[in-house]
């Protein structure tokens, strides 16, 4: 009998990983912000598509005081690659809780 000559097997190429969705790119944005800074997150008040990820705007009690209202929250923008990894953040806004966006 004639042998068969062995052909290399097709080898599968590694599925690209899914791109975060906004709620996953969301709670990826909080969680890792939180392991950097010291304030917990409130919510998240933005979710941006970009070339590579996310953007994500978070906002943060970083300074609680009664009454409420006077509390002093930020602004982070938060920017997730497409694993969903955190590239960078900063601070882009202070604000007391009572006060109103300059419209």
């Amino acid at each position: 009998m004639a042998e068969r000559e062995r052909r290399p097997s097709p080898t599968k190429a590694s599925p690209r990983p899914r791109p975060p969705r906004p709620e996953e790119a969301a709670r990826h944005a909080c969680e890792q912000l939180a392991s950097l800074i010291v304030h917990e997150p409130e919510g998240v008040c933005g979710v941006t598509r970009h070339e590579d990820g996310w953007v994500v705007s978070v906002d943060v009690l970083e300074v609680p005081r009664i009454p409420d209202t006077t509390s002093l929250l930020a602004t982070y923008e938060v920017r997730i690659d497409q694993l969903g990894e955190l590239q960078e953040y900063r601070r882009v806004r202070r604000y007391r809780r009572g006060a109103a966006d300059d419209c």
